[in-house]
């Protein structure tokens, strides 16, 4: 079986794919300061979790990262613990997509991962819509080039600097408003947020499908599943495209076709 681990800022997600299946699947928030060794020990806890034995199970590891500190870590991890096959998602491996960036080493590894994982999924031209840290809206055009897209703060940072600022503002649960109009302070931020965020996406998709034409829209991230239903612009909610972009770009570089 394949693990995958897609590292955010925020969070770091996991999934174990059997062929083209992902039988499981786990979210932990990322952690900067943990090590290699315990980094292994986390990984081995949630398999045996799910009553997985790693070295019974695990033939290879593919591994995203936009933490360069924990790419690092991860990649020492894989050297260290587990002798399988890794793939490390850079500069350098084949993912099988044109990147057409200026400088195409910019962009992070996890939206080359959701390009990837969209396209196979859905052809092009799509965009890839993700709810992370930072929103990002990655597209790919009809013969399945990587375009560029756009970044905006994510909801979980922008609701940060809400309450950071406003002293009179309390933290609230996201969630979906009983309506629009806010009848309370939470109800008022909760309609702020979510539909605020609605809005900024199906204004940004608009003006790209302007550009590009209509798209195939999927949403995926950690809170893609509060926002997807709420938007007119998505089309799918595939909350773990990222896990099956790295599955394919795995399969691109240890057995090319």
């Amino acid at each position: 079986m394949l693990l995958t681990l897609d590292t955010g800022n925020t969070e770091t997600v996991m999934g174990l794919f059997d062929g083209i299946d992902l039988v499981s699947h786990w979210r932990l928030s990322t952690n900067a300061e943990r090590t290699s060794d315990e980094h292994a020990l986390l990984v081995s806890q949630l398999l045996d979790l799910e009553g997985y034995a790693f070295e019974e199970t695990v033939t290879g590891i593919a591994i995203s990262s936009t933490v360069p500190s924990l790419t690092s870590t991860l990649r020492d991890m894989t050297g260290r613990w587990f002798d399988v096959p890794t793939v490390v998602l850079e500069p350098g491996v084949k993912s099988g997509m044109p990147i057409l960036y200026d400088n195409p080493k910019e962009v992070g590894a996890d939206r080359i991962a959701n390009a990837v994982g969209t396209f196979e999924a859905y052809g092009g031209p799509s965009i890839c819509v993700d709810f992370g840290t930072a929103t990002t809206f990655d597209c790919i055009s009809a013969k399945g080039e990587y375009l560029g897209g756009a970044i905006l703060p994510g909801i979980g940072i922008s609701m940060d600097a809400l309450f950071g600022r406003a002293a009179a503002l309390r933290r609230v649960e996201l969630v979906e408003p009983r309506n629009v109009i806010g009848k309370s302070t939470i109800e008022s931020i909760q309609s702020g947020a979510v539909y605020g965020f609605c809005g900024s996406v199906d204004a940004i998709v608009g003006r790209i499908e302007a550009e590009l034409g209509e798209c195939t829209v999927v949403g995926t991230g950690g809170l893609s599943g509060l926002i997807a239903p709420l938007s007119d612009s998505i089309d799918h909610h595939e909350p773990w495209i990222t896990l099956q972009g790295l599955r394919l770009i795995f399969e691109r570089n240890i057995n090319p076709k």
